[in-house]
């Protein structure tokens, strides 16, 4: 059986900026699988092209984008409309900004539901209400009738997580769910999507560039750098035995209780992502690299660490 969703080779560029980079990943049924890096790197522009929800202007291709074994490059507008919020639905970074600040959120929330199930009112207002004291809000009713903007931020990603739920998708995008919220709240968040994820038996992509939340929730990781996939594995063996530079600078960079002495400095990774050109060649992250030499400005290999572990690197395996 074909994984929930395939990506292979993917491609995506504006103008002369190449944003995503032979990326490739599968998420499983029952799965979450984690797209990690630094802002800019590629992961939010990766989940678009996924929904075929890119900029005018921008250029989309793969070797294979496939969900459930249907090429995703080959629907028409019409039949992606069809999927988005249907079988595949996305939970934006920033909710304020993703639900309309004209309508109510029973009106947002019924109308996905009354659009892809051809619902009666009764049944998409009854079905909103309900998602919502799923996700933890109180007084559903009340809060149907409400505009965004009478809601906390904590409140509008609940009704973002419940609204993406109406019509029981089979997989669901996370970009960065958690952006802007504090850390009470994004605790909250978090442990509400793992177990949504859990009873409901979603596959999940979840968008982040915080590795404390990738070893809370994931059970695969993928690290992007500059567009690239520099790296793919479980994530006990990423954190246990990462091989790529990269990956190995990023969990550095994050501070361990009892290890982090007091006064000593944090990690970092020097430098700066460059701006990738068309027809750009070898690793994108040799300038920031302390084990680069000649080499890495030529095609880089890809190597199996194990049967379920790769990486990008000349590095050998």
């Amino acid at each position: 059986m074909s994984a929930l969703l395939e990506v292979e080779q993917l491609e995506v560029s504006f103008g002369r900026t190449g944003a995503v980079r032979g990326a490739a990943l599968t998420v499983e049924r029952g799965e979450t699988h984690c797209l990690v890096g630094e802002s800019g790197c590629g992961k939010s522009v990766t989940a678009l092209a996924v929904m075929n929800l890119l900029a005018r202007g921008a250029r989309r291709s793969a070797r294979r984008l496939a969900f459930e074994g249907q090429d995703l490059t080959r629907l028409s507008d019409q039949g992606m409309a069809h999927l988005r919020g249907n079988a595949m639905a996305m939970i934006f970074q920033e909710p304020m900004t993703s639900l309309n600040p004209a309508y109510t959120v029973g009106s947002q929330m019924t109308e996905v539901l009354r659009r892809h199930k051809k619902a009666s009112q009764r049944a998409a207002t009854d079905r909103a209400a309900d998602l919502l004291a799923r996700v933890g809000i109180t007084a559903p009713g009340l809060r149907l009738g409400q505009f965004p903007h009478q809601l906390s931020g904590g409140l509008r990603q609940r009704v973002m997580i419940a609204m993406a739920l109406m019509c029981d998708p089979k997989l669901l995008i996370a970009d960065e769910p958690t952006t802007a919220l504090d850390v009470t709240v994004q605790a909250q968040i978090l442990r509400l999507l793992a177990s949504l994820q859990r009873d409901l038996g979603l596959g999940m992509l979840l968008i982040t560039h915080d590795l404390g939340i990738v070893a809370r929730v994931a059970h695969r990781v993928s690290v992007m750098y500059a567009g690239e996939v520099v790296e793919s594995a479980p994530t006990t063996e990423l954190f246990a035995n990462p091989r790529h530079p990269y990956t190995q600078g990023l969990l550095r960079c994050v501070p361990v209780p009892g290890r982090i002495k007091r006064d000593q400095p944090l990690g970092s990774i020097p430098g700066t992502v460059p701006r990738i050109e068309p027809g750009f060649q070898g690793c994108a992250f040799r300038e920031r690299c302390d084990f680069a030499d000649a080499t890495c400005a030529k095609t880089i290999p890809r190597h199996a660490a194990t049967a379920d572990h790769d990486f990008l690197c000349r590095l050998p395996a």
